[in-house]
């Protein structure tokens, strides 16, 4: 996996949910909370959630063959919609479910001390393990970048999935306590259902949030709007193109982009001079953009009225695209 798939932190984070899990479970069977039983489960999915990460990033790494042509980079993408879709929302329901069976069977906590002080150890776990995502997280987004935008723009998965694992960990820690504590503080066993309900809630809602983001990512995203800037720039900054026709970009995996363009050359440029053209541009191409590995540059002639927008669609005021074809649509 490489650097931007945040493997250190998809490590760290599998290390300190498997141990929470195995806390959880012992202070859920000695106490009897829900509330616990419910975070040993999230943990345990957040455990499986890591090991699909890595898994999807070691497949992601073979070859391409005439079946894949482009390779297996997106693989990358199923195994985090897996997380999202699966994982969680399993979690999320099993924890509404034993929400709802804690309020219609309530019965008092036992050894409530306990549970509580597996959940501040787990908090601070948890922190480290945020910390780390954080570390890792800052080293690919861009300066200036709110945590929102890195979560929705990033084109490597793992770190926008590990970074929301551990705010949702915490988060449903946080619940827990809050629902052990009370419990324990008003001999009402209904806030440990409450706190059950809580950590459900927000399993789904992760969950949305997260199937929404790596949908988008297996449907095909291009290009950031800076990366089109600078690939634009790039076939233009030179004399051997007149100017860009068409271009369309695909992330066939986090760390491989497709750039596909049709160049306005000049109409007298040798068969030769053309080729010797085409490949200075993709040396500056790849020099501005490093993750655009596979290049595929049409040349065609200059015709006026036939300017074509950056997602292929004609301009205003304009009919057909370069070759005299209507656009599509």
């Amino acid at each position: 996996m490489s650097a931007t798939g945040g493997g250190r932190a998809i490590i760290a984070a599998f290390l300190a949910n498997m141990g929470i899990a195995i806390a959880k479970f012992l202070a859920w069977l000695v106490s009897g909370s829900a509330s616990m039983l419910a975070e040993a489960i999230h943990s345990l999915a957040d455990s499986g959630n890591q090991l699909l990460l890595l898994l999807g990033g070691r497949r992601a790494r073979r070859s391409a063959d005439r079946e894949h042509p482009f390779g297996y980079g997106r693989e990358r993408y199923v195994y985090a919609f897996v997380v999202s879709i699966i994982l969680f929302s399993v979690g999320g329901l099993f924890s509404l479910y034993e929400g709802v069976d804690k309020l219609t069977h309530p019965h008092e906590l036992e050894n409530v001390w306990i549970p509580i002080a597996v959940l501040v150890i787990a908090i601070v776990l948890e922190s480290f393990s945020l910390r780390t995502a954080v570390k890792e997280s800052n080293h690919v987004r861009l300066p200036g970048q709110s945590w929102v935008s890195f979560v929705r723009r990033s084109k490597a998965p793992e770190l926008p999935v590990v970074l929301l694992e551990d705010i949702a960990a915490l988060t449903g820690l946080v619940f827990a306590l809050f629902g052990v504590g009370l419990a324990a503080l008003t001999h009402n066993p209904v806030f440990d259902a409450i706190g059950t309900l809580m950590i459900g809630t927000l399993l789904i809602l992760v969950a949305i949030v997260l199937g929404i983001e790596t949908k988008s990512l297996l449907v095909g995203e291009g290009a950031t709007e800076a990366d089109h800037d600078r690939i634009v720039a790039a076939i233009e900054d030179g004399p051997e193109v007149d100017r860009v026709i068409h271009l369309k970009t695909l992330y066939l995996g986090p760390d491989e982009l497709l750039v596909a363009a049709k160049l306005a050359l000049p109409a007298d440029e040798t068969l030769t001079a053309v080729a010797a053209h085409i490949n200075t541009v993709e040396e500056r191409i790849r020099a501005a953009v490093p993750v655009a590995r596979a290049i595929y540059l049409e040349p065609d002639l200059d015709r006026a009225g036939t300017d074509v927008a950056p997602g292929g669609a004609t301009a205003a005021g304009t009919g057909t695209l370069a070759d005299g074809t209507p656009p599509a649509g």
